[in-house]
């Protein structure tokens, strides 16, 4: 005689988890959680607030006292700015060309692998052809490959070429000055093409079947199908991964630093501001200024696709 195991419903399950995340989502929720998200952001804020209120702060205020003494005795100053962008002398800034370099470097490189990543991660979802599926596990595993070992040899194939066996399959780039932007350029687009790739094949996989059949079946092709309902729907993935790539290629030193050199032709404004700490450590009111100034655009990027970019993160995390 055998006994029946006993089994718990398919209902009384999803009840207990749908329980359970009620119960996380009411612990978040509450006043205790609101209180410390309140005092993180506090920690986050306070820094960048005391940063703005310095680049304002006359030379020989920065230099005696702490910035939250300028609620005591406050005083504004645009020289600071007027210096650390245009001034003529060779211990000002001169920021405002290596801001233009700047976005020069950054703008191409969030494109080129936004629009190569997409194409690719469409590609990999609904097309089918022999080997897709190794071909996306040697993608997701470039990953892993720190950036630093590429360094060398890009910088060889920018330099030499590429040469097998004697044969030289392609040339040096021999660029100069400002043509060294495209330098920069392909290796940001090849170091953020895997995650790119990633983020996008798994937004896009995700897209409804019978959409892409009845798209089919109506005679539109691939491109048309990409162009007229993928993009459209991918927009918020897109804008994460661009939010992503804006900020790590504005903020990176190393790369720019390596393909681009540190001439004010190509150098971006981490350079700048690097060897102004370097040499001028000194000169705080210059270096408050410069900070902010390199700053202001990621927060600008940041705030304005904000939304896109809360969407791209959930989007695909919940079916249904």
């Amino acid at each position: 005689m055998t006994t029946a195991t006993p089994t718990v419903p398919t209902g009384t399950q999803a009840t207990r988890e749908t329980t359970a995340a009620g119960r996380v989502r009411k612990r978040l929720n509450s006043r205790t959680a609101t209180l410390v998200s309140i005092v993180i952001a506090l920690f986050w804020t306070i820094p960048t607030f005391g940063l703005l209120v310095s680049s304002f702060r006359p030379e020989n205020q920065i230099k005696t006292t702490g910035w939250w003494t300028f609620f005591r005795d406050p005083q504004f100053t645009l020289d600071n700015y007027q210096d650390v962008l245009f001034g003529s002398s060779s211990s000002s800034g001169q920021l405002a060309s290596y801001f233009i370099n700047s976005l020069a470097i950054t703008i191409p490189s969030v494109l080129f692998p936004t629009a190569f990543a997409s194409l690719a991660a469409y590609a990999l979802a609904w097309i089918n052809f022999r080997g897709r599926d190794w071909l996306y596990i040697a993608i997701f595993a470039m990953q892993i490959v720190p950036l630093q070992m590429a360094l060398v040899p890009l910088l060889k194939f920018f330099s030499t070429g590429v040469t097998v066996a004697g044969v030289q399959l392609l040339p040096a780039w021999d660029l100069v000055d400002e043509q060294k932007f495209a330098q920069v350029w392909f290796a940001h687009t090849c170091f953020a093409l895997p995650f790119a790739v990633f983020l996008l094949h798994n937004f896009i996989a995700q897209l409804p079947k019978d959409l892409m059949e009845a798209a089919r079946v109506d005679g539109a092709t691939h491109p048309k199908i990409f162009r007229t309902i993928v993009l459209p729907l991918i927009t918020p993935a897109l804008a994460a991964f661009g939010i992503f790539q804006f900020l790590w290629v504005w903020n990176d030193l190393l790369v720019a630093l390596i393909f681009a050199g540190g001439g004010n032709e190509t150098a971006p404004l981490t350079v700048r501001l690097a060897e102004m700490a370097g040499s001028r450590g000194n000169e705080w009111q210059r270096l408050t200024a410069g900070a902010f100034v390199s700053i202001v655009v990621p927060l600008v990027v940041f705030l304005s696709l904000q939304r896109f970019f809360v969407r791209g993160l959930l989007a695909g995390s919940v079916k249904g």
